[in-house]
């Protein structure tokens, strides 16, 4: 999986939103970063080349993530480490980052809770998510493809865990349940730039949690045509565009 994603997925959908992360960090200035669902390394990237200064640590609960980026991202200290339960003293980083991570947190309140605790004084906690599936144009294409390979039974990964989290103000809620200050929140929309609809849809269907909920569904070949099929009669043929909305959430501790 995490060779499929980097291939298919991470130029097209996340390094857009890394750069712009990585930029409003290094304005931040930070020493000490910590990065949690780090994936393969996009942002780590990025943060390396923008706050050339800070010593970055990079955490993700996928051990086979971990293994990619820390092969990918040397420049970084990598560690397997799960968000609820961060293995770090309390007060040790400056700023904690974290790139369309915190839908997957079974418990954000807890989970933000113990990144205010690493967090020295004053620290910050930026982060983003994506918006509403609808906003989104390579997912809503990839979606609308499930639901066409599997009318009755469609995988709803999509907009319940990456899109599940798209409401600004449930955030904003969760953070000050955390005991943050929302200092500043953005909405953001980009454009993703593929080389063709094809590689989108393949990227979910072999480099995402999509591919376990269609193999459970028994899909299989004829099923995953069906998917680019669709992907490509929404988004075009040859290297297709989508723009793709985001918000950014910067709290304080």
């Amino acid at each position: 999986m995490p060779v499929a994603y980097e291939r298919y997925l991470v130029p097209v959908l996340f390094r857009p939103f890394a750069e712009d992360l990585a930029a409003r960090a290094a304005a931040l200035r930070p020493l000490r970063v910590l990065e949690v669902a780090a994936g393969t390394g996009a942002l780590t990237a990025g943060l390396l080349a923008s706050v050339p200064s800070a010593r970055v640590t990079a955490t993700d609960l996928n051990e086979a993530m971990v293994a990619f980026g820390a092969a990918r991202v040397p420049g970084a200290v990598w560690r397997r480490a799960d968000a609820q339960r961060l293995p770090f003293p309390d007060g040790g980083f400056d700023l904690v980052v974290c790139q369309f991570g915190v839908m997957f947190f079974p418990d954000r309140v807890a989970a933000f809770g113990e990144v205010r605790r690493v967090l020295a004084p004053g620290g910050r906690f930026l982060f983003n998510t994506w918006g509403p599936i609808a906003s989104h144009g390579f997912d809503d294409a990839v979606q609308a493809g499930l639901e066409r390979a599997f009318p009755l039974d469609p995988p709803l990964f999509l907009p319940s865990v990456p899109h599940g989290y798209a409401d600004p103000s449930v955030v904003a809620d969760d953070l000050a349940a955390a005991g943050f200050a929302l200092e500043e929140e953005w909405e953001l929309t980009l454009e993703g730039r593929a080389a063709s609809a094809a590689d989108v849809a393949i990227g979910f269907l072999t480099g995402s949690p999509v591919r376990a909920a269609v193999e459970e569904r028994g899909g299989g070949p004829d099923e995953h045509a069906v998917v680019v099929e669709e992907t490509t009669a929404r988004l075009g043929r040859g290297p297709v565009t989508a723009p793709m909305t985001a918000y950014v959430f910067l709290g304080a501790a």
